[in-house]
């Protein structure tokens, strides 16, 4: 059973950082892309970052530049997001994806991606 679960969001204070997990099981780990998206409350989906199959290559959304990291331990099947230097408009739901096959997820004209997790929540107050 293919399985992404996401984990370490909580309420945290402005100016605070996260780090975010995403551990995926059921499939060939290195064979898929990895990708970080939120959902903010009243707002679509947006990507933050990717990591192409094996490790090739860190992408970031322009928007997203500079505060957030995205790392890969292949050895474990997981993925991480640190956030710094939160602010309160990163408040909403943080969620990974998994995509086979390629490198930049957020080059995908569509987030129709193989699988999906069900998210985490961060909330960060001002």
């Amino acid at each position: 059973e293919v399985q992404l679960v996401e984990s370490g969001g909580g309420l945290v204070q402005a100016g605070g950082s996260l780090r975010l997990s995403c551990k995926a099981s059921g499939f060939t780990f290195v064979d898929f892309a990895m990708g970080w998206f939120r959902q903010a409350p009243g707002k679509e989906r947006e990507g933050i970052s990717s990591i192409g199959r094996g490790g090739r290559g860190t992408y970031y959304s322009d928007s997203m530049k500079g505060r957030f990291t995205m790392s890969s331990d292949n050895a474990k099947n997981t993925v991480y997001l640190q956030i710094d230097n939160l602010k309160p408009e990163d408040t909403g739901v943080y969620y990974c994806a998994a995509d086979w096959g390629s490198d930049n997820m957020l080059a995908a004209r569509n987030q129709k991606y193989d699988y999906w997790g069900r998210g985490t929540q961060v909330t960060v107050a001002s």
